[in-house]
């Protein structure tokens, strides 16, 4: 088992530009040309992968298995998105961070999230014996 408890406390951080590939018109999630709400989600779980993605052992990684989000405010295209995430608890393989977002001008997001640690390879085994059978 892999003992994280010493890493509450580190924080990631990811950043993004809005343009129109990242705006909820572009991907679905509404009708404006603003910074959508699933592209704040991936930009939040990046971060919180950075908080941890060094410490894992070598063939570890994490899922995401939860995310509490508040989209706080709109951001028009042009605009810089910047994330932080903190861990905040380790209870055996599931992480929790707490994670806030900024443009320019304000607070635009917060979320709780929640990651496991698990192995890649057996976590990719189990894909596959999903698969479709042809």
């Amino acid at each position: 088992m892999v003992e994280l408890e010493h890493l509450i406390g580190a924080t990631g951080h990811a950043a993004t530009m809005v343009s129109s590939e990242n705006t909820a018109v572009t991907v679905g999630s509404g009708a404006l040309p603003l910074y959508a709400t699933p592209s704040l989600v991936a930009l939040m779980e990046k971060a919180a992968i950075h908080a941890i993605q060094g410490f894992l052992p070598l063939g570890m990684t994490s899922v995401g298995t939860a995310l509490n989000l508040r989209h706080l405010a709109a951001t028009p295209i042009g605009h810089n998105i910047q994330t932080e995430a903190v861990l905040t608890a380790v209870n055996g393989r599931k992480l929790e961070f707490k994670i806030a977002a900024f443009d320019e001008k304000e607070k635009i997001g917060e979320a709780t999230h929640e990651r496991f640690v698990v192995s890649a390879e057996k976590f990719m085994d189990r894909m596959v014996a999903k698969k479709p059978k042809e």
